[in-house]
C-alpha cells in the first residue's frame, strides 16, 4: 500500500491545497494531511478546528485521513510507516526552501522520500496568509477556500 503524508500548518486550508490533495488521492492508495502544531506560531484556528475544517474539505476523497502532529515530520513518517511527503509548490521562490527542508528530511531519515507536485496555475498566488488578510480587511474569499469552509473563516475572522 503506497501512502504519504502532505504536511502543512493549513491556517486555513485553501483551494491550492485542496486541489494537492484531491491529485495525490488519485496518486496514492493512502493520503495523510498532517496538520502541524508549532508552539511558535499563534493560528488564526486551533489545531483542533484545523483538523475539523479538513476533515469536511476531503470528505469526498475516501482514502485521505486528516491527523495532527507535533516534533519532527519524520517521526510522524516512521510511526505512520510511510515513505513519501507531498509537498506543493507555487513558485519558483517556494523551490528553494523546499529543497532544503527536502533535504534535512532526507538527512533524518534517508528512507523518506519527498514528491514535489506544481500547485494548478489558477492557485499558484493564493497562500493561507493571503486569505487571512483578504478576509480581515472585508475581502471577498469564494474561489480562494473550499465553499463549505468560507463561514467559518468569516465568522473566526470577526470573533478576532
Amino acid at each position: 500500500m503506497k501512502v504519504a503524508v502532505y504536511p502543512g500548518s493549513f491556517d486555513p486550508v485553501t483551494n491550492g491545497h485542496k486541489d494537492i490533495i484531491k491529485r495525490a488521492s488519485k496518486v496514492f492508495d493512502e493520503v495523510i494531511v498532517a496538520v502541524l502544531i508549532n508552539p511558535d506560531k499563534k493560528g488564526l484556528f486551533s489545531i483542533e478546528e484545523r483538523v475539523e475544517l479538513i476533515k469536511r474539505v476531503v470528505q469526498p476523497y475516501s482514502n485521505v485521513k486528516v491527523e495532527s502532529f507535533s516534533g519532527l515530520l519524520t517521526s510522524f513518517m516512521r510511526k505512520k510507516e510511510c515513505k513519501v511527503i507531498i509537498r506543493g509548490l507555487r513558485a519558483l521562490s517556494d523551490f528553494e526552501y523546499e529543497f532544503q527542508t527536502a533535504l534535512m528530511n532526507n538527512k533524518l531519515d534517508s528512507s523518506i522520500e519527498t514528491m514535489f507536485m506544481m500547485t494548478n496555475a489558477k492557485y499558484s498566488y493564493l497562500s493561507s496568509s493571503s486569505v487571512k488578510q483578504v478576509a480581515m480587511f472585508g475581502g471577498c474569499i469564494k474561489g480562494l477556500v473550499p465553499d463549505e469552509i468560507i463561514d467559518d473563516i468569516i465568522k473566526k475572522i470577526n470573533s478576532k
